[in-house]
C-alpha cells in the first residue's frame, strides 16, 4: 500500500518513480508515512537506501541523512528519521562506502595509506550528490526545500557538500567540527575536506550544531572551533552527554531543521507574490 501511495503522489505531479535512478526492495506502512527500502544506481556500486515519506500530499521538504563510522543507515532512519517524519519531513538515509550493506569493510581503510581514505572520501561525496539529485527528482518532495542531516563521520560530509551545493537550504551536524588536532597528514587531508574552509560556504543558510559537552570522539574545543568559523545564521545545543545525541536532543534537532525549512517556504511563498504583483 505504501509504494502504491508513492506512486500516486508522484503521478499527481507529472513524474514517475519508475523514471528515477533506484531499484525498489521493499515498501511498507509505517506510523505517520511509508518507508521504502531501495538502492541507488551509481557508477561503481548500488547504494543501499532507505526512504522514509509522510502521509499527506506531496511537496514535502526532504533531508538527506549521513551516518557515522562504523554505522549504517538504519540508525539516522529510526533516529532522525522517524522524529523528522512526525513532523512531516521526508528523508533519505544511505549506507555510506564501506558501511552497512555495502560491499567491502572499513577494515581495509588504512591511515598509512591516505590516497585510498581520499579515494573513499570522493566516492562518498560522488554518492551524497547522487542521493540529492534523487531527492530532488522524486515528485513527492520540494525540490526548493531540501536539508543535510550529518552525524559524526556524516557531519563531515554534510559541511563539504553543503559548501558547494546551493540546493541546500539548512543544515543539522551533530557530534560535527573540526578535525583533530594531531590529523595524520593533515595538510593533504585539508587540500582535500577542510571543514572550516567548507563551513564558511554555507554562509546564509541556517545552520544547527549538535555536540555533547563530553564527547571524547568530537571533542568540545573541536566543535567550537567549526562553529567560530560558520557564518551567520549558525546555533549550537550543547547537552550534558557524549557522542551519541539522546532523544530529546535528537526531537529539538528535528523541530529546529522543520521549522527552518518551513520557512524556506514562507520566504518562498512571499517571493513569488511579490514578482506577481509587479
Amino acid at each position: 500500500m505504501g509504494l502504491f501511495l508513492l506512486f500516486v503522489y508522484s503521478m499527481k505531479r507529472g513524474k514517475s518513480p519508475l523514471d528515477l535512478p533506484g531499484v525498489v526492495k521493499a515498501s511498507r506502512d509505517i506510523a505517520g508515512g511509508h518507508q521504502v527500502t531501495l538502492e541507488l544506481e551509481a557508477e561503481r556500486e548500488h547504494v543501499p537506501a532507505i526512504l522514509l515519506v509522510p502521509n499527506g500530499a506531496s511537496g514535502r521538504s526532504g533531508a538527506l541523512l549521513l551516518h557515522g563510522f562504523t554505522s549504517r543507515k538504519e540508525r539516522m532512519a529510526e533516529g532522525i528519521g522517524r522524529a523528522l517524519l512526525a513532523r512531516g519531513v521526508a528523508t533519505l538515509s544511505i549506507d555510506l562506502p564501506l558501511h552497512g550493506a555495502r560491499e567491502g569493510s572499513i577494515d581495509e581503510l588504512s591511515l598509512r595509506n591516505p590516497l585510498q581514505l581520499i579515494g573513499a572520501w570522493r566516492l562518498a561525496l560522488s554518492e551524497v550528490r547522487l542521493s540529492l539529485d534523487y531527492l530532488t527528482q522524486l515528485a513527492v518532495i520540494d525540490a526548493a526545500r531540501l536539508a543535510l542531516v550529518g552525524y559524526s563521520l556524516g557531519s563531515f560530509l554534510s559541511v563539504v557538500a553543503a559548501a558547494g551545493d546551493e540546493r541546500v537550504r539548512a543544515m543539522v551536524l551533530a557530534s560535527g567540527g573540526d578535525l583533530p588536532e594531531r590529523t595524520p597528514f593533515a595538510t593533504l587531508v585539508r587540500a582535500a575536506a577542510d571543514p572550516l574552509r567548507a563551513v564558511r560556504k554555507f554562509a546564509g543558510r541556517p545552520l544547527l550544531m549538535v555536540n555533547g559537552r563530553y564527547d571524547r570522539t568530537i571533542t568540545s574545543a573541536q566543535a567550537e572551533r567549526l562553529f567560530e568559523a560558520a557564518r551567520e545564521p549558525k546555533e549550537i545545543h550543547w547537552y550534558q552527554g557524549g557522542h551519541w545525541p539522546p532523544p530529546p536532543e535528537i526531537e529539538f534537532a528535528a523541530e529546529w531543521l522543520s521549522a527552518r525549512l518551513g520557512d524556506v517556504r514562507s520566504a518562498s511563498r512571499r517571493r513569488a507574490k511579490s514578482v506577481g504583483a509587479d
